[in-house]
């Protein structure tokens, strides 16, 4: 293992202070860039970046990830049930990051990219009533919907969680014998 994972004596560091931190800035982040836009960029609006592949937008979205219930006959009970989800999913990951965060790992960056982006979304829903939705992406013909950093901190979160399912890290010392001394 790197130094960076371990101390001198061998003992590993704490990651999870590290990785509450990257929760941390993905919120701040979020935040910032969701106040830049709500004040520079009218509602319903865009500033083109790239034409037809890249736009800086303005939405509101009262409903959940990529629009879904946004369009309900009860907006209150979806942003209620949405609230709740999201502070469920906020525990559970805080969990998960605290008993699987002591190293570092695919997997413990993605709770902490998961946990902020959440909380930003989380804030975002509680506070204002809707997300502020502000990169729109067209790849060709296809519409991405609109969305923010907390949405693309939760999706690099999942690959990374992903990731680590598909190819697990394996453990310092989880080599036989044989593979150390080159048997």
């Amino acid at each position: 293992m790197s130094e960076t994972l371990h101390s001198k004596s061998g003992t590993s560091r704490d990651a999870r202070w590290w990785l509450l931190l990257i929760a941390v800035a993905v919120i701040a982040l979020d935040r910032i860039t969701k106040i830049v836009v709500a004040t520079h960029i009218e509602s319903g609006t865009g500033i083109v970046v790239i034409p037809k592949v890249f736009r800086i937008t303005h939405v509101l979205n009262t409903g959940a990830a990529f629009s879904m219930f946004a369009d309900s006959a009860s907006p209150i009970a979806v942003r209620l049930g949405l609230v709740v989800f999201s502070l469920l999913v906020t525990i559970g990951i805080t969990f998960l990051l605290w008993r699987y965060g002591k190293a570092w790992s695919a997997a413990s960056v993605g709770f902490a990219l998961i946990l902020g982006g959440a909380i930003g979304n989380l804030y975002d829903r509680a506070v204002l009533h809707y997300v502020v939705d502000f990169l729109e992406v067209h790849i060709g013909t296809y519409h991405w919907p609109d969305f923010n950093v907390a949405d693309s901190a939760i999706c690099v979160g999942a690959v990374l969680l992903l990731a680590e399912m598909i190819w697990p890290q394996e453990e310092a010392g989880s080599a036989s014998e044989g593979e150390v001394r080159g048997a």
